[in-house]
């Protein structure tokens, strides 16, 4: 269950939500930074998006929503996984998930770990030299 030092771009708007989200994953070993909605997530990727390894974005949120991130990361940035998360079943059955890897609120941090790991895992397999 350890990040190994991987970068997660955490997005939420809720307080309380992000805080616990990062510290959690602090805890298990990963390295956060905090974006509050989707303006400042993609301004963070554009000062730095080599140093992130997977951006973890709630989807309802004010302005642009996390499926409207995702899809403009994949856009901008097409070897970063993106993992959504929503408890709003009413957004994804109108909008879909786009094929972005989706995790259902509540959810428990070993789960959040897991696909963590995994979309992290990824991004440095694709992105390891010699690699096309």
């Amino acid at each position: 269950m350890n990040g190994h030092g991987a970068v997660v771009l955490v997005v939420e708007d809720n307080e309380e939500v992000g805080a616990f989200s990062t510290e959690a994953l602090a805890e298990l070993g990963y390295r956060t930074v905090w974006a509050r909605n989707g303006d400042d997530a993609l301004a963070r990727l554009a000062e730095a998006d080599a140093a992130f390894d997977v951006v973890f974005s709630d989807v309802v949120m004010p302005g642009m929503d996390g499926i409207d991130l995702a899809r403009e990361i994949g856009r901008r940035y097409p070897d970063l996984p993106v993992v959504l998360a929503s408890g709003y079943s009413h957004v994804l059955a109108r909008k879909g998930t786009s094929g972005f890897e989706f995790m259902h609120k509540p959810y428990s941090i070993e789960e959040l770990s897991r696909v963590l790991r995994k979309a992290a895992g990824r991004r440095r397999h694709r992105l390891a030299p010699g690699r096309a």
